[in-house]
């Protein structure tokens, strides 16, 4: 009997937003992750030529995107957006998309972040708690 083990991977994710859109990243071996930077967003549209350098610059397996859920489980307002955002990602760079419930991630990122870092670093690490939450999700 072969014992099949799973290769680790490494991911980027976003925490995808109208104004903001927050990016970690973070590798299944370690299931570890750590906030990457934040880029802006015009109504949800992101610059996608410095997407395409994140991409090219950390080479995920993987990305996973925050998806807005309400309290209650249903998919959120905004939900269909984020989606698309995600769809976009994998038709334009080729790559495998995961989503991930995003539920109370931002009220995660402010209880880590300290008083006087700087507010745009939350987005960061809301993408960080994402991430994490999904690699706690993953098979060994």
């Amino acid at each position: 009997m072969t014992l099949r083990t799973r290769h680790p991977r490494s991911a980027l994710a976003f925490d995808w937003g109208l104004a903001h859109i927050g990016v970690a990243v973070g590798q299944t071996a370690t299931r570890t992750a750590t906030p990457l930077t934040h880029l802006g967003a015009r109504e949800g549209k992101p610059d996608w030529d410095l997407i395409g350098n994140l991409i090219e610059e950390w080479k995920p397996d993987v990305v996973v995107v925050g998806l807005p859920l309400n309290l209650d489980g249903n998919e959120g307002e905004l939900a269909p957006r984020a989606r698309k955002f995600g769809r976009r990602l994998a038709g334009r760079f080729g790559c495998t998309v995961e989503f991930q419930d995003e539920r109370l991630s931002s009220r995660e990122a402010y209880t880590r972040t300290k008083a006087g870092d700087n507010p745009e670093d939350l987005h960061a690490v809301a993408a960080q708690v994402i991430l994490e939450d999904w690699l706690r999700e993953q098979t060994p």
